[in-house]
């Protein structure tokens, strides 16, 4: 868009009109010249498989552009999921953990948790709606599997209304349905919510343990906030992360929160299963870190995508509330 283009008054221009995406950016060095800060991993303790972009919902601020029928990231089976299962195995993993678009759109998915259940403790996000509540009877037959499933369940707002606007109407009723239910049966269930620019965290937690109550849901559930991390290809002008701006975690040990330092995510392209650095870089071609595991845990991590900043800043984390 032309900078020239005139503009009401007053009418802030989005940061995405102004600055191009990182992606078109020197992999080793800022707009500024500078070298840029990396991370060179530790140990796989977390896989990520990415199920596909598609979803039952279309939310306009979702960060990987998920809506019903999208194919930006293929849906995943069984079949390509398996030997990075077992790759992961044999170098120590903790956990299988799942994201999407909505996980239980996928024909396969149940078949797939059901797999890795048999192995690991499996972390799994969801919107808890329609897709998941039409296969509660391939959900529940998984409690009996060695090991726990956890899952975090999206609720925005505390406001049915406000959460509805973007995800559609009925969906915060019917998440609240589907957590119900999933607690119901002994299933370990979380929320992960939406952050204000001037919140109180506490109040809006209790604001949704008023909710919790008129449905019967435990007032304990664990909470993780998120900000607005931007729709794929966006940039939101947060600062870039320098050599210089990593002298602050100089060490492994203070580095450990970036989750480059210890997942990998399984994305699939086309008919190929590829490894990227972590959940929050997938519309980056430059993170594709090879074919293999094993491959992906010697690449050097260089901290070029405006998601990074979260990671540097607030230690943020795509993984299960401890």
């Amino acid at each position: 868009m032309p900078l020239t283009e005139t503009r009401p008054a007053g009418k802030r221009i989005p940061a995405v009109e102004v600055l191009g995406s990182r992606a078109f950016d020197s992999w080793t060095h800022t707009r500024n010249g500078a070298p840029r800060g990396y991370i060179d991993a530790d140990t796989l303790k977390e896989l990520w498989i990415h199920t596909g972009t598609a979803c039952n919902l279309a939310c306009p601020f979702c960060l990987e552009g998920s809506h019903p029928g999208d194919g930006r990231i293929s849906g995943m089976k069984l079949s390509d999921v398996k030997p990075f299962l077992h790759e992961a195995l044999e170098m120590g993993v903790e956990q299988f953990s799942f994201t999407g678009g909505e996980p239980f759109v996928i024909r396969d998915f149940v078949n797939i948790l059901d797999y890795a259940s048999q192995h690991r403790p499996c972390f799994v996000l969801t919107n808890a709606t329609e897709p998941l509540l039409k296969r509660r009877h391939q959900v529940l037959p998984l409690l009996n599997n060695p090991y726990p499933i956890h899952f975090r369940v999206s609720l925005d707002f505390p406001d049915r209304a406000r959460h509805d606007k973007d995800r559609g109407e009925g969906s915060f009723d019917q998440a609240l349905e589907g957590i119900h239910w999933l607690l119901e049966q002994g299933f370990k269930v979380s929320v992960a919510r939406q952050t204000d620019s001037n919140e109180v965290p506490a109040e809006v937690e209790a604001a949704f343990r008023s909710i919790f109550r008129e449905w019967q849901i435990p007032e304990n559930l664990a909470f993780t906030a998120f900000p607005d991390l931007g729709t794929p290809g966006s940039e939101d002008g947060s600062p870039e992360i320098t050599e210089n701006c990593m002298e602050k975690y100089p060490t492994p040990q203070s580095r450990s929160h970036f989750m480059c330092t210890y997942t990998r995510m399984l994305v699939k392209k086309g008919d190929d299963v590829r490894v990227y650095a972590c959940t929050l870089v997938d519309d980056d071609p430059q993170y594709d870190l090879g074919g293999s595991l094993a491959q992906s845990m010697d690449e050097r991590v260089m901290l070029r995508h405006h998601r990074c900043f979260s990671c540097y800043r607030y230690g943020a984390s795509c993984s299960a509330p401890g």
